[in-house]
């Protein structure tokens, strides 16, 4: 599944891949390798909001923003534009989001940093409405990035993600179209290799 057969698996275990399920934590980033067979994640960059060893990962896919605005979704009084982001496969009809201003909203859960997720949202609302908060501060999703207990270090096993780290202005202010290669170009030479190669390589 997880390469093509034209593509050796030394390859990529000689690139020193960050698969060490020991790294996994809360905030960790997840980028998925370049030939990752299941449509839902084709190389996405996602964030753990959560991670327990015994109760699985919680997370969202934040470089796939649909054409959808939040205004398309739901009523909000305001006429700045917030894109709506497909977070993940699971429950895809129900809105989450994640920001960088934990003390405006209560009951925010945080996940490093300024980063939290989550928290009322009738205070979105009104700071949406107060103009006070803009989409460098928020991303809105439909559906969540979901494992449980040992599913995602399986995948790990099978060298399906590299773990990292970005910043919470990467994560909140990155381009989308480019953070799945700029994730990897900056992780070394070797995986700006990878951020290069083709999406369908049997088309090259």
């Amino acid at each position: 599944m997880f390469k093509p057969d034209n593509i050796e698996n030394e390859f990529f275990t000689r690139l020193n891949f960050s698969c060490d399920p020991a790294l996994l934590k809360r905030g960790s980033v997840l980028i998925s390798e370049p030939f990752l067979g299941d449509p839902n994640f084709v190389r996405s960059v996602i964030v753990l909001t959560e991670y327990d060893k015994e109760e699985g990962a919680f997370g969202f896919i934040i470089n796939k923003p649909t054409d959808l605005l939040i205004g398309d979704v739901i009523e909000l009084n305001s006429s700045e534009s917030f894109p709506f982001h497909y977070g993940g496969p699971v429950m895809p009809d129900n809105l989450f989001y994640m920001h960088n201003v934990p003390e405006m909203v209560q009951d925010s859960k945080p996940v490093f940093d300024s980063l939290s997720w989550g928290g009322e949202f009738e205070d979105i609302k009104s700071l949406i409405g107060e103009k006070r908060i803009t989409a460098d501060n928020i991303k809105f999703f439909g559906g969540y990035s979901g494992w449980s207990s040992g599913q995602l270090e399986g995948e790990l096993e099978e060298r399906s993600w590299i773990i990292t780290e970005l910043t919470v202005d990467e994560i909140m202010k990155g381009d989308p179209d480019l953070l799945w290669k700029n994730s990897l170009k900056n992780l070394g030479p070797k995986f700006s290799i990878m951020a290069e190669f083709p999406e369908k390589p049997e088309l090259n």
